[in-house]
């Protein structure tokens, strides 16, 4: 009898959520049981600390957009494990998932090989790619580049390596360069790599691609514009409708577009209406995502670069508006400066203390932000409530304080 959903995820969880080992030598140990299936798949492998989803996302609707049959692993999810692994916009279905999870650790018991919550679910979505016979993948990387659990295939059709700052400092390193060596890691000997021009690891990372003789594309950030309805690109003199909003978007289509320039040199077709439609529809929840039904904003700003991103965008596109802000954070976070960053000390701020075990308490975070003048704990029932008023509300601060509050408002529309 195979798992039920629920607990194949409490299997996984039992691995440890935040239990990291990096290595890859227990992810490889299984791929290699299983035939190496990574290396029979083409794979587009994204990096960076900010704006991988959005990159991953949008690459994979435009190459859904022109046909091809393309897979999406993304992390970490909303609120449903099934959200991680797609085809063509279509999560994997909760039973299936199950199924796949099942697999995998009845292999890794009987190899005693000891794998964490990633690697299994990053093994589930190359097997379940491989198994469904896609034409393309498209991998976002968990954490770092170089020992994440992703970064198994040994020939992939293209890297891409977004920006670096500052993130996983205890994992990662405490300078950009010692975090950008850690991405670079993604490139592989004789591979292609992209990456903009104004990249703050652009040194580590060239020179990683000049070691491992692969060819490196670099890009400029491309303008962008908002007519107060609809967001657009500027592109070879054309223009194009983006459903991301972000000003910081500029930096993250760039690395997409020269994506696709690529892929068109190498075998792929992706036509100019591929391209519109790809552009036009792709969705990124939780990422400057606005829901007009609550006058409410969400976006997952989790490291001071994001923040700094975000309060960029909140001055760009709702400049003359009241701002409230829901904010709620985990205690790996560098909680502080964020602070410094996105508020001024009489912002109206709503402290939501989320059901999670990393969580940081409102007592707490009140305690080492003690400038803010104007700071409320609020509960589950009253964050709905507060739903109601009419000004824009800002949530913000956490990607799994965001996915708790969809669950609690029903929102599954992404």
């Amino acid at each position: 009898m195979s798992l039920t959903y629920n607990k194949a995820i409490e299997l996984i969880q039992s691995k440890g959520r935040f239990y990291i080992d990096l290595s890859l030598d227990r992810v490889k140990k299984i791929l290699n049981i299983l035939g190496n299936i990574e290396n029979k798949i083409n794979i587009i492998h994204i990096a960076g600390t900010n704006g991988k989803g959005s990159v991953s996302a949008t690459l994979a609707k435009i190459l859904e957009s022109a046909g091809y049959k393309t897979g999406l692993y993304t992390s970490p999810h909303l609120i449903d494990y099934s959200e991680r692994i797609k085809i063509n916009s279509v999560d994997i279905s909760q039973q299936k998932l199950a199924d796949y999870i099942d697999i995998i650790i009845s292999i890794a018991d009987k190899n005693n090989i000891h794998l964490t919550e990633f690697e299994i679910l990053t093994v589930c979505a190359f097997k379940y790619f491989y198994d469904n016979k896609i034409d393309i993948a498209v991998i976002e990387t968990g954490l770092g580049g170089r020992l994440d659990a992703t970064n198994t295939a040994e020939h992939k059709l293209l890297s891409v390596i977004t920006s670096i700052s500052t993130d996983h400092t205890d994992k990662l390193g405490n300078s950009i360069e010692e975090i950008a060596y850690e991405k670079a890691g993604i490139i592989n000997k004789n591979s292609n790599v992209i990456i903009s021009n104004n990249n703050k690891g652009f040194e580590i990372i060239s020179k990683k691609a000049k070691d491992c003789n692969s060819k490196l594309y670099t890009t400029n950030d491309i303008e962008t514009f908002y007519d107060g309805k609809n967001n657009y690109i500027k592109y070879n003199n054309k223009t194009y409708e983006f459903s991301l909003l972000g000003l910081y978007q500029n930096k993250n289509i760039s690395l997409v577009l020269k994506a696709v320039e690529f892929l068109n040199n190498n075998g792929f077709n992706i036509t100019e209406n591929a391209l519109i439609k790809g552009l036009k529809t792709v969705k990124w929840p939780a990422r400057l995502e606005f829901i007009k039904e609550y006058n409410l904003l969400s976006d997952g700003a989790h490291n001071p670069d994001a923040a700094l991103e975000l309060k960029k965008s909140l001055d760009f596109y709702f400049k003359d508006k009241k701002k409230i802000f829901i904010y709620s954070t985990i205690n790996t976070k560098d909680y502080r400066k964020i602070a410094e960053i996105l508020f001024n000390k009489d912002d109206l701020i709503y402290y939501y203390e989320f059901d999670y075990k990393y969580a940081v308490s409102f007592k707490e975070y009140s305690e080492k932000v003690n400038w803010l003048n104007n700071i409320h704990k609020i509960n589950e029932s009253e964050i709905i409530n507060l739903l109601n008023d009419k000004n824009l509300k800002v949530l913000t601060g956490s990607l799994y304080m965001i996915g708790s509050f969809y669950k609690k408002i029903g929102k599954k529309d992404f």
